[in-house]
């Protein structure tokens, strides 16, 4: 085979792979949530920002699907609008994700597995560096090979509530945000494989990802613990249930409290 041959061989080998990447990750987000309502712990009388919340970032979820599904077919023409489509669909993802878990810190429904100081720092933080990377890999739109590590990897960091739902994370006390993280270093970790695989070499663009994400753990695990953190706790909580919650302190279980008679 010429080298024309094995670069084009090498491209289709990559488009190849970030198709089936994308699939497996939106099985991933559908296959977390499915089993969050399919146990009953959480159901369709979700209030409305909930519902606006979920349908927001499922539509993101839809908008990286197609992409890759266009630039595996050959749709470039399609999938540059798209691009900007998506470029603006994360302003209303910020938004909510902030409202949601604003929301759930006021009324004190933090999963009884996360610190709920750490819940409420680490799913904005979170938000921003999947921003940023999406923000690196629209700017690198020229440069295929960033511009599509560079959004796998920010994908990657969406994935961690999907994840989150899959793992036993009651059992993983007291690191189970710190195992959840871990799981979504996975794909990009898988993606590094795939490169020396396919080309016997890493491109660089994963470094950087996976550094982004390195450096949103550091950030939340500084904010958490720090000055700022609890006086942005003390601030969201004001006048609600969440103000009455230690915020550093991992919330009871649900269930009778321990040593309560069991009613006939």
């Amino acid at each position: 085979m010429t080298a024309s041959g094995i670069g084009r061989a090498g491209k289709r080998g990559g488009e190849r792979f970030f198709l089936i990447s994308a699939i497996v990750m939106v099985l991933v987000i559908v296959a977390g949530f499915s089993f969050q309502l399919a146990t009953g712990r959480s159901s369709f009388q979700a209030p409305p920002l909930v519902h606006a919340h979920a349908v927001v970032f499922m539509g993101w979820v839809a908008i990286f699907l197609v992409q890759n599904i266009l630039i595996a077919t050959g749709q470039v023409r399609f999938h540059r609008p798209l691009g900007w489509i998506a470029a603006a669909w994360m302003v209303p993802m910020l938004v909510l994700g902030w409202l949601v878990t604003e929301n759930m810190i006021r009324q004190a429904h933090v999963p009884f597995f996360f610190k709920p100081l750490q819940f409420l720092v680490f799913d904005p933080v979170s938000l921003i560096a999947f921003t940023g990377l999406t923000v690196a890999a629209i700017a690198l739109r020229r440069s295929t090979d960033w511009h599509q590590r560079l959004h796998f990897t920010a994908m990657a960091i969406l994935l961690g509530p999907a994840l989150g739902r899959l793992l036993p994370l009651p059992l993983l006390m007291p690191w189970a945000w710190e195992a959840t993280f871990v799981a979504t270093l996975i794909f990009p970790l898988i993606g590094i494989i795939a490169d020396l695989v396919r080309n016997g070499r890493v491109h660089p663009a994963w470094g950087w990802g996976i550094a982004a994400m390195f450096a949103m753990f550091v950030a939340i695990q500084g904010i958490t613990y720090s000055p700022v953190g609890t006086a942005l706790y003390d601030a969201v909580a004001a006048g609600t249930p969440g103000a009455a919650v230690d915020p550093l302190a991992f919330p009871a279980p649900p269930g009778p409290p321990p040593g309560a008679t069991p009613t006939p």
